[in-house]
């Protein structure tokens, strides 16, 4: 595929970075190349080659922001087709330690949307340009170079079922092929040094299955999620959020080995087991629509390429290809956006971007907050191997205090979670007015009604879905 007159980026891989990418070389590119190995354009469904398709995939605050920055009015449009809406801090029921946090609207757009047709709405936005093309099903093999190995030039590419490759010249290629990316092997065959790898072993295993609440029974009430926070005594926990087309989504997980059956009497009996019985007591009421998948993910894994002294020009990644975190909080989508706006800034001189400097900010400016959340709350616990300097100990004593005086005051989980969801630095929480009013709230314990077990009533004649102890208030 020779390149005509004019400038071309080719983005590696289709996926939600590789999208938001292709969004904005698309402003400073005459042509935008996606390359996938799977069929992309007009596909609602799960994909082959993204295992975690089947998974729950959450868009946080921050990233919700980004989205309709590049993407103007994809949220109404969203919530037109049916997706639900919410607040993260104010609609979303929270517990943590077992605790229920009290609810404040804080301004956190979340939607209810499963990632197959998260990335269909995406794509369609992506589609509309007139300079982007997806070059669907090919493998991708490798990249091209100058002779002196200085400058990357194209990649090399193969469509599936053929037997024979082709070069897609480019002035800029972008690697967004997500952890398995094979950038840091590319670099040692040209002759360059592989970025230090930073891994955390988790053991995070976790099952995702999609249900319908039968009529009449309705434990979200006027929420529209309920989540439990894995802790260190409890290192167990679960996210479940109303969906598009009537449907609910239920993940549940668990740390360091211990991991969720995937047979039904087997789901129901660990979501029982879970702390707070909310999602057994709704699921009781609630029929499956599909099979409970299950994925592994053993370590996180951040790429330090801004940490390298020489790169080669014309190169860069972005997204899951440079840190992959633990995906029970939510924040690779909204780091792959926030990687987005690090590229456009790195684009607008008109020149090609520097490498270095892209990396540099791109650690500062996308990825460092979230990384250092990450961490900060897999060595919370015991299990995690991994050092624990006192400003990590300090840290999560101070989290632990926030999480039981949010259970008194709503406006400290607001505040909470606009850390949580990247609209605010962690820094924020440590203000002294605020440290003060935590200490405060958190003297005495959980609030007393955080603890009560939620019920909510059932209509007269709705039988449940499967047996249990639990018994549910019939309405009047």
């Amino acid at each position: 595929m020779g390149q005509e007159a004019g400038t071309r980026a080719v983005v590696l891989g289709g996926s939600i970075a590789g999208l938001f990418a292709a969004r904005v070389l698309a402003d400073a590119y005459d042509e935008v190349l996606i390359v996938d190995r799977d069929k992309l354009v007009g596909v609602k469904g799960v994909r082959r080659f993204c295992p975690q398709s089947h998974q729950a995939n959450g868009l946080l605050a921050r990233g919700v922001q980004v989205m309709e920055e590049l993407f103007p009015g994809l949220t109404q449009e969203m919530v037109d087709y049916g997706v639900p809406t919410g607040d993260l801090s104010g609609s979303c029921r929270w517990y943590a330690r077992g605790n229920r946090l009290k609810q404040q609207h804080a301004g956190l757009t979340t939607l209810g949307v499963v990632r197959p047709m998260f990335e269909w709405f995406i794509r369609e936005r992506v589609q509309q340009f007139p300079n982007v093309t997806f070059v669907e099903e090919h493998d991708i093999l490798g990249l091209t170079t100058t002779a002196d190995k200085s400058q990357v030039t194209g990649a090399r590419v193969q469509k599936r079922g053929t037997d024979h490759d082709e070069v897609i010249e480019a002035d800029l290629v972008v690697d967004a092929t997500g952890r398995g990316s094979r950038t840091p092997v590319w670099l040692e065959q040209l002759g360059y040094e592989k970025p230090f790898e930073e891994r955390k072993k988790i053991d995070l295993g976790y099952v995702t299955q999609h249900f319908r609440l039968r009529e009449g029974a309705n434990g979200f009430q006027n929420d529209v999620a309920i989540n439990q926070i894995a802790h260190d005594v409890a290192p167990r926990g679960n996210v479940f959020f109303l969906v598009e087309d009537g449907k609910v989504e239920l993940t549940t997980y668990g740390i360091l080995g211990d991991h969720p059956p995937t047979d039904y009497e087997g789901l129901m009996a660990w979501l029982k087991a879970l702390p707070v019985k909310d999602v057994y007591n709704t699921l009781r009421y609630a029929d499956p629509v599909d099979k409970a998948m299950p994925f592994k993910f053993p370590t996180t894994l951040r790429r330090h390429y801004q940490k390298l002294r020489r790169f080669p020009e014309g190169l860069l990644v972005t997204g899951d290809a440079v840190t992959t975190f633990n995906p029970v909080y939510a924040q690779g989508m909204s780091v792959a956006a926030l990687c987005a706006l690090v590229l456009r800034q790195h684009l607008h001189s008109g020149a090609a971007p520097v490498p270095q400097d892209y990396f540099r900010d791109l650690a500062t400016d996308a990825i460092d907050q979230a990384w250092e959340m990450t961490n900060q709350i897999d060595l919370s616990l015991p299990g995690v191997e991994g050092e624990r300097p006192f400003k990590v100990k300090m840290g999560n004593w101070f989290l632990k205090r926030v999480q039981i005086a949010a259970t008194h005051d709503g406006s400290i989980t607001a505040e909470y979670f606009k850390t949580a969801g990247l609209i605010q630095k962690p820094e924020a929480l440590m203000k002294p007015g605020f440290a003060l009013k935590v200490l405060w709230k958190s003297l005495f314990g959980p609030a007393k009604e955080s603890r009560e077990q939620f019920t909510f009533p059932v209509a007269e004649g709705v039988e449940p879905a499967f047996g249990g102890t639990t018994e549910l208030p019939k309405a009047a």
